[in-house]
Protein backbone atom coordinates (compact mmCIF):
# COMPACT_ATOMS: atom_id res chain seq x y z
CA UNK A 1 0.00 0.00 0.00
CA UNK A 2 1.37 3.14 -1.31
CA UNK A 3 -0.89 5.76 0.79
CA UNK A 4 0.47 9.36 1.75
CA UNK A 5 0.28 10.77 5.30
CA UNK A 6 -2.12 13.67 3.91
CA UNK A 7 -4.31 11.00 3.14
CA UNK A 8 -4.43 9.28 6.61
CA UNK A 9 -4.63 12.87 7.69
CA UNK A 10 -8.06 13.48 5.64
CA UNK A 11 -9.44 10.20 6.82
CA UNK A 12 -8.73 10.86 10.37
CA UNK A 13 -10.69 13.75 9.78
CA UNK A 14 -13.66 11.81 8.50
CA UNK A 15 -13.44 9.49 10.45
CA UNK A 16 -13.38 12.06 13.47
CA UNK A 17 -15.78 13.91 12.56
CA UNK A 18 -17.91 11.42 10.42
CA UNK A 19 -18.32 14.11 7.83
CA UNK A 20 -16.41 14.71 4.68
CA UNK A 21 -17.76 18.38 4.60
CA UNK A 22 -16.67 19.16 8.29
CA UNK A 23 -12.92 17.57 7.67
CA UNK A 24 -12.77 19.55 4.60
CA UNK A 25 -13.35 22.17 6.68
CA UNK A 26 -11.00 21.52 9.04
CA UNK A 27 -8.19 21.06 6.93
CA UNK A 28 -9.31 24.35 4.53
CA UNK A 29 -10.47 22.00 1.28
CA UNK A 30 -13.37 21.27 -0.90
CA UNK A 31 -15.40 18.60 -0.55
CA UNK A 32 -15.28 16.97 -3.53
CA UNK A 33 -11.21 16.89 -2.80
CA UNK A 34 -10.93 15.06 0.43
CA UNK A 35 -13.78 12.60 -0.98
CA UNK A 36 -11.03 11.72 -3.82
CA UNK A 37 -8.39 11.35 -1.69
CA UNK A 38 -10.23 8.89 0.65
CA UNK A 39 -11.44 7.33 -2.53
CA UNK A 40 -7.63 6.55 -3.53
CA UNK A 41 -6.89 5.39 -0.29
CA UNK A 42 -9.61 3.24 0.07
CA UNK A 43 -7.94 1.99 -3.85
CA UNK A 44 -5.09 0.98 -2.38
CA UNK A 45 -6.28 -1.10 0.74
CA UNK A 46 -8.73 -2.24 -1.27
CA UNK A 47 -11.62 -2.17 0.88
CA UNK A 48 -13.89 0.49 1.62
CA UNK A 49 -13.02 2.67 4.76
CA UNK A 50 -17.14 4.26 4.98
CA UNK A 51 -20.62 2.90 4.37
CA UNK A 52 -23.09 5.42 3.88
CA UNK A 53 -26.28 4.70 5.89
CA UNK A 54 -29.43 7.17 4.82
CA UNK A 55 -27.63 10.57 5.02
CA UNK A 56 -24.72 9.87 7.43
CA UNK A 57 -21.83 7.89 7.06
CA UNK A 58 -20.04 5.14 9.16
CA UNK A 59 -16.11 3.64 9.41
CA UNK A 60 -16.63 -0.10 8.33
CA UNK A 61 -14.55 -2.59 10.16
CA UNK A 62 -11.52 -2.23 7.96
CA UNK A 63 -12.21 2.16 8.56
CA UNK A 64 -11.66 1.04 12.08
CA UNK A 65 -8.32 -0.62 11.71
CA UNK A 66 -7.45 1.70 9.66
CA UNK A 67 -8.02 4.36 11.96
CA UNK A 68 -6.27 3.06 14.50
CA UNK A 69 -3.14 2.49 12.45
CA UNK A 70 -3.35 6.18 11.31
CA UNK A 71 -3.87 7.44 14.52
CA UNK A 72 -0.40 5.74 15.72
CA UNK A 73 1.04 7.18 12.45
CA UNK A 74 0.06 10.35 13.02
CA UNK A 75 1.06 10.26 16.18
CA UNK A 76 4.10 9.41 15.73
CA UNK A 77 5.20 11.57 12.74
CA UNK A 78 3.52 14.91 15.44
CA UNK A 79 6.31 13.29 18.05
CA UNK A 80 9.07 13.04 15.54
CA UNK A 81 8.68 16.36 14.01
CA UNK A 82 8.76 17.62 17.70
CA UNK A 83 11.61 15.79 18.57
CA UNK A 84 14.03 16.51 15.86
CA UNK A 85 12.71 20.79 16.73
CA UNK A 86 14.12 20.42 20.13
CA UNK A 87 17.43 18.54 18.77
CA UNK A 88 17.79 21.70 16.63
CA UNK A 89 17.27 23.96 19.42
CA UNK A 90 14.30 25.53 17.95
CA UNK A 91 11.32 26.57 20.00
CA UNK A 92 8.67 26.89 17.60
CA UNK A 93 5.81 25.04 16.45
CA UNK A 94 1.57 24.49 17.36
CA UNK A 95 0.52 24.60 20.38
CA UNK A 96 -3.17 22.78 20.26
CA UNK A 97 -5.49 23.49 23.68
CA UNK A 98 -9.51 23.47 23.87
CA UNK A 99 -10.45 25.29 27.12
CA UNK A 100 -13.44 25.78 28.96
CA UNK A 101 -15.80 28.09 28.23
CA UNK A 102 -15.28 29.99 31.55
CA UNK A 103 -11.43 30.10 31.48
CA UNK A 104 -11.79 32.86 29.08
CA UNK A 105 -11.56 35.36 31.61
CA UNK A 106 -7.77 34.19 32.32
CA UNK A 107 -6.50 32.23 29.52
CA UNK A 108 -5.75 34.61 26.78
CA UNK A 109 -3.83 36.81 29.20
CA UNK A 110 -1.51 33.66 30.20
CA UNK A 111 -1.22 33.08 26.34
CA UNK A 112 -0.36 36.30 25.89
CA UNK A 113 2.18 36.65 27.99
CA UNK A 114 3.78 33.23 27.08
CA UNK A 115 3.72 34.30 23.32
CA UNK A 116 5.73 37.41 24.23
CA UNK A 117 8.34 35.03 25.45
CA UNK A 118 8.34 32.91 22.87
CA UNK A 119 6.98 34.56 19.39
CA UNK A 120 7.29 31.48 17.19
CA UNK A 121 4.79 29.77 18.80
CA UNK A 122 1.70 29.12 16.81
CA UNK A 123 -1.40 29.05 19.06
CA UNK A 124 -4.62 27.10 18.43
CA UNK A 125 -7.16 27.85 20.98
CA UNK A 126 -10.21 26.01 21.32
CA UNK A 127 -13.10 27.19 23.30
CA UNK A 128 -15.69 24.94 23.97
CA UNK A 129 -18.20 23.17 26.88
CA UNK A 130 -17.50 20.08 29.55
CA UNK A 131 -18.91 17.24 27.37
CA UNK A 132 -16.97 18.18 24.10
CA UNK A 133 -13.87 18.88 26.45
CA UNK A 134 -13.92 15.26 27.81
CA UNK A 135 -14.39 13.95 24.12
CA UNK A 136 -11.54 15.85 22.84
CA UNK A 137 -9.79 14.49 25.83
CA UNK A 138 -10.46 10.74 24.78
CA UNK A 139 -9.63 11.55 20.96
CA UNK A 140 -6.03 13.27 22.39
CA UNK A 141 -6.79 16.07 19.91
CA UNK A 142 -5.20 18.59 22.10
CA UNK A 143 -1.72 18.96 23.42
CA UNK A 144 -3.67 19.14 26.84
CA UNK A 145 -6.62 20.85 27.73
CA UNK A 146 -8.48 22.83 30.38
CA UNK A 147 -11.08 22.38 32.62
CA UNK A 148 -13.00 22.88 35.59
CA UNK A 149 -14.14 19.57 36.53
CA UNK A 150 -12.42 16.09 36.16
CA UNK A 151 -14.22 13.12 34.76
CA UNK A 152 -15.25 10.81 37.08
CA UNK A 153 -13.27 8.07 34.65
CA UNK A 154 -9.72 9.18 34.88
CA UNK A 155 -7.84 6.46 35.61
CA UNK A 156 -6.42 7.11 31.74
CA UNK A 157 -5.77 11.05 32.50
CA UNK A 158 -3.02 13.13 33.73
CA UNK A 159 -4.29 15.94 35.32
CA UNK A 160 -2.58 19.17 36.41
CA UNK A 161 -4.18 21.33 39.37
CA UNK A 162 -3.16 25.18 39.18
CA UNK A 163 -5.18 28.25 39.64
CA UNK A 164 -8.57 28.17 42.26
CA UNK A 165 -11.32 28.59 40.65
CA UNK A 166 -13.35 30.45 43.05
CA UNK A 167 -17.59 30.33 43.04
CA UNK A 168 -19.68 33.16 44.79
CA UNK A 169 -23.47 33.38 44.53
CA UNK A 170 -23.98 37.20 42.57
CA UNK A 171 -26.96 39.69 42.31
CA UNK A 172 -27.99 43.09 41.12
CA UNK A 173 -26.69 45.80 43.99
CA UNK A 174 -30.58 47.00 44.51
CA UNK A 175 -31.55 42.99 45.25
CA UNK A 176 -32.38 43.00 48.60
CA UNK A 177 -30.34 39.83 49.71
CA UNK A 178 -27.00 42.31 48.32
CA UNK A 179 -26.98 44.06 52.54
CA UNK A 180 -27.43 40.83 54.13
CA UNK A 181 -25.17 38.92 56.11
CA UNK A 182 -24.84 35.11 56.32
CA UNK A 183 -27.85 34.33 54.30
CA UNK A 184 -28.52 30.86 54.44
CA UNK A 185 -28.69 28.63 51.44
CA UNK A 186 -32.48 27.60 52.02
CA UNK A 187 -33.12 31.46 51.33
CA UNK A 188 -30.60 31.66 48.67
CA UNK A 189 -32.37 28.56 46.61
CA UNK A 190 -35.63 30.13 47.47
CA UNK A 191 -34.89 33.70 44.84
CA UNK A 192 -35.19 33.57 41.20
CA UNK A 193 -32.26 31.74 40.02
CA UNK A 194 -30.27 31.86 36.93
CA UNK A 195 -28.07 29.08 35.70
CA UNK A 196 -25.85 27.02 33.08
CA UNK A 197 -27.54 24.55 31.00
CA UNK A 198 -27.16 20.93 32.30
CA UNK A 199 -24.41 19.56 32.09
CA UNK A 200 -21.68 22.67 32.67
CA UNK A 201 -19.31 22.22 35.39
CA UNK A 202 -20.80 25.31 37.24
CA UNK A 203 -23.91 23.87 37.34
CA UNK A 204 -23.24 20.58 38.38
CA UNK A 205 -20.95 22.07 41.48
CA UNK A 206 -23.75 24.17 42.26
CA UNK A 207 -26.78 21.30 41.66
CA UNK A 208 -24.49 19.11 44.48
CA UNK A 209 -24.29 21.74 47.11
CA UNK A 210 -28.13 21.91 47.00
CA UNK A 211 -28.63 18.22 46.97
CA UNK A 212 -26.07 17.69 50.25
CA UNK A 213 -28.55 20.10 52.01
CA UNK A 214 -31.86 18.48 51.14
CA UNK A 215 -32.70 21.39 48.64
CA UNK A 216 -33.82 21.60 45.13
CA UNK A 217 -34.02 24.59 42.93
CA UNK A 218 -36.46 25.25 39.83
CA UNK A 219 -34.34 27.63 37.69
CA UNK A 220 -35.78 30.93 36.65
CA UNK A 221 -33.79 30.71 33.33
CA UNK A 222 -31.22 28.50 31.74
CA UNK A 223 -28.50 30.35 29.59
CA UNK A 224 -25.65 28.86 28.23
CA UNK A 225 -22.59 31.25 28.69
CA UNK A 226 -21.57 33.05 32.21
CA UNK A 227 -21.42 36.24 29.86
CA UNK A 228 -24.85 36.13 28.89
CA UNK A 229 -25.90 34.76 33.01
CA UNK A 230 -23.64 38.35 34.35
CA UNK A 231 -25.92 40.36 32.01
CA UNK A 232 -29.36 38.74 33.07
CA UNK A 233 -27.85 38.93 36.72
CA UNK A 234 -26.97 43.00 35.92
CA UNK A 235 -30.45 43.17 34.53
CA UNK A 236 -32.00 42.38 37.60
CA UNK A 237 -33.72 39.32 36.51
CA UNK A 238 -32.36 37.29 39.07
CA UNK A 239 -29.13 35.80 41.32
CA UNK A 240 -26.80 33.50 39.64
CA UNK A 241 -23.56 31.57 41.03
CA UNK A 242 -19.78 32.84 39.20
CA UNK A 243 -16.37 32.43 38.58
CA UNK A 244 -14.99 34.93 40.83
CA UNK A 245 -12.42 35.41 37.88
CA UNK A 246 -15.17 36.56 35.65
CA UNK A 247 -16.75 39.28 37.80
CA UNK A 248 -13.49 41.73 38.42
CA UNK A 249 -14.38 44.65 35.99
CA UNK A 250 -18.43 44.30 37.01
CA UNK A 251 -17.41 44.42 40.82
CA UNK A 252 -15.13 47.45 39.92
CA UNK A 253 -18.02 49.06 38.07
CA UNK A 254 -20.85 47.99 41.08
CA UNK A 255 -22.80 46.40 38.82
CA UNK A 256 -22.75 43.71 40.76
CA UNK A 257 -22.50 42.30 44.16
CA UNK A 258 -21.37 39.13 45.90
CA UNK A 259 -23.40 37.77 48.28
CA UNK A 260 -22.72 36.81 52.04
CA UNK A 261 -23.70 33.17 51.70
CA UNK A 262 -23.21 30.18 54.17
CA UNK A 263 -21.06 27.86 52.61
CA UNK A 264 -19.46 29.94 50.41
CA UNK A 265 -17.34 31.06 48.52
CA UNK A 266 -17.10 27.58 47.09
CA UNK A 267 -13.26 26.83 46.52
CA UNK A 268 -12.20 24.61 43.59
CA UNK A 269 -9.23 24.43 40.91
CA UNK A 270 -8.68 24.84 37.40
CA UNK A 271 -6.74 22.25 35.71
CA UNK A 272 -5.14 21.08 32.41
CA UNK A 273 -4.77 17.31 31.66
CA UNK A 274 -4.28 15.04 29.09
CA UNK A 275 -4.23 11.20 28.21
CA UNK A 276 -1.79 9.12 30.64
CA UNK A 277 1.05 8.41 28.65
CA UNK A 278 0.98 11.42 26.40
CA UNK A 279 4.46 12.63 25.06
CA UNK A 280 3.98 16.26 25.19
CA UNK A 281 5.91 18.27 22.52
CA UNK A 282 8.62 20.89 24.20
CA UNK A 283 5.98 23.92 23.40
CA UNK A 284 3.59 22.13 25.20
CA UNK A 285 5.63 21.09 27.65
CA UNK A 286 6.76 24.39 28.58
CA UNK A 287 3.25 25.90 28.68
CA UNK A 288 2.20 24.08 31.02
CA UNK A 289 4.77 24.23 32.96
CA UNK A 290 4.21 27.91 32.86
CA UNK A 291 0.24 27.92 33.68
CA UNK A 292 1.56 25.78 36.59
CA UNK A 293 4.62 27.34 37.99
CA UNK A 294 3.68 31.26 37.08
CA UNK A 295 -0.52 31.43 36.61
CA UNK A 296 -1.15 32.92 39.89
CA UNK A 297 1.52 35.32 39.46
CA UNK A 298 1.20 36.51 36.39
CA UNK A 299 -2.54 36.86 37.05
CA UNK A 300 -2.64 38.46 40.32
CA UNK A 301 -5.06 36.08 41.77
CA UNK A 302 -3.89 35.04 45.28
Amino acid sequence: MHFTLQQLKLFEAVFRHASYTRAAEEWHLTQPAVSIQIKRLEEQVGIPLFEQVGKKIFPTAAGKTMYEASHDILTRVDELKNEVEALKGEFKGVLQLSVITTSKYFMPHLLGIFLSRYPEVEPRLVFTNRAKIYQRLLNNEDDFVVMGQIPEDQQQLETYPFLENILVPVAHPDHPLATKKNVSLQQLASERFIVREPGSGTRLVFDRLLKKNGLMLEPYMELGSSEAIKQAVMAGLGLAMLSLHSLRLEQAANKLVVLDVEGFPIKRRWYAGHLKGKKLSLVARTFLDFILEESHRVLDFD
